[in-house]
This record gives C-alpha cells, sequence and structure tokens, in this order.
C-alpha cells in the first residue's frame, strides 16, 4: 500500500463512510482507527483497504464494508466485561475489534484457513483474549456456554431460537434475517430480557450473503 497514504484513508473511512452512518460512539471510533485494517485484507486488495466496499475473501465470502462493521460494533453496546461470540470470523478485523471492546470472544468460522490466518493476526496484534473455533454454527453454537453478545456476520433466512438462548439475560445480539433478495433484508438487535422474554429493534435494511449452511424455512405447497 505505498501509493496510497494510509493515515489519511483510515481518516476518510471514518470520516466520510463510518460517521455518517450514525456510528458515534467513541469508544467503536477509537477502536476502528487503532486497528490495521490493511492487515486484515488479502494482498491483491490491499488498495481496497478503506474503502466502501465488501472485499472478496476466499471460498466466496467476502470482508464487510466499514461502516456495517461500525454498526454493528456501536448496536451491540459492548462493555470491557462481556463474554462475546461471534459466528462467522472471516478477515478476523471485526474479531480484533470486538476482542478490543470486549472481555474474551469466542470466533467460530466453518473454513479453517479464516480461524488460522485471523488467529495469526490477530496474536501479532499483541490480543490474547480471542479464541478460534472452526465448526458449522449455522443452527447455534452451545459448545462455550452464554454469552454476553453474540454477532452473526452471515444471514439467516431465520433467526434460530438456540441463539437467542444462548445469551445471558441483558445479552444482545446482531443478526440479519430475512430471504436471499438485495435489500430485502433486516438488521437487527435482539435483547434478552428475561429466562423467555426476548426484545427485537429493527436497525437497517441492508444485504448480506447467507450463513454457510443456513437453513431455509420450509414453503407449503397446496
Amino acid at each position: 500500500m505505498t501509493d496510497i497514504n494510509i493515515d489519511l484513508a483510515r481518516y476518510n473511512m471514518i470520516e466520510q463512510q463510518i460517521r455518517p452512518w450514525d456510528v458515534l460512539d467513541p469508544k467503536v471510533l477509537e477502536v476502528i482507527a487503532e486497528t490495521p485494517r490493511e492487515r486484515f485484507v488479502p494482498h491483491e486488495y490491499a488498495n481496497l483497504a478503506f474503502t466502501d466496499t465488501r472485499i472478496p475473501l476466499i471460498h466466496g465470502q467476502s470482508m464487510l464494508e466499514p461502516k456495517m462493521e461500525g454498526r454493528i460494533l456501536q448496536s451491540l453496546q459492548i462493555k470491557p466485561t462481556d463474554r462475546i461470540l461471534e459466528i462467522g470470523t472471516g478477515a478476523g478485523f471485526l474479531t480484533a475489534c470486538l476482542a478490543k471492546l470486549g472481555g474474551n470472544v469466542v470466533s467460530v468460522d466453518i473454513f479453517p484457513e479464516f480461524s488460522q490466518q485471523s488467529q495469526q493476526l490477530v496474536i501479532g496484534l499483541g490480543i490474547d483474549n480471542a479464541q478460534f473455533q472452526v465448526g458449522d454454527a449455522s443452527h447455534g453454537w452451545d459448545q462455550d456456554g452464554e454469552f454476553d453478545i453474540i454477532a452473526i456476520t452471515g444471514s439467516l433466512f431465520q433467526i434460530p431460537e438456540t441463539f437467542k438462548r444462548s445469551l445471558t439475560i441483558g445479552g444482545r445480539l446482531f443478526a440479519v434475517s430475512g430471504d436471499d433478495v438485495p435489500m430485502a433484508m433486516d438488521a437487527q438487535l435482539i435483547k434478552r430480557l428475561g429466562k423467555d422474554e426476548f426484545s427485537t429493534e429493527s436497525l437497517f435494511e441492508t444485504y448480506l450473503s447467507a450463513l454457510i449452511n443456513a437453513e431455509k424455512p420450509q414453503t407449503f405447497v397446496f
């Protein structure tokens, strides 16, 4: 990335992309500014590291655009003591930000390459409170107990009840659900208010590629 001014590009990313998308939490903006996004971007797309685009990854996946990462982090209202579950490690940038904001992160991806590469990058930044797991979490992840925060980075046709049940009381879940039609999906923040009580807030409309193995609801044929 020798042909661009990285510091200026990072500043412009925050001021021209992330802030205008109503990401104003100073802690979130600070973490994004201090985490070197360029290290998590595939080498062949280095010049796109700070652009308002989803950067291609292997296995047909993509790295979320910065404004989306900012909205996810802000909506979850992460506390320093929060235990966090991330479904879909991907490039690992969001993982690093979650770990800086929270107490402990378990990040799960179905592709071993993402877990391995992200672990190396995160450790290389001196972040030691993130654990990386390989597995299929499309229907939930109950191997590691309950979490205060759950962030799902691929869309779901409908949100499995198991994810909601993996929240602590007071816990927050970010998920995108809906049909696989561009801009027909709903980004939601779900809070667990009690043992069997949840609230759902619609945040914005968007489009995300479906989480691998996400189950489509059955349709009835008459």
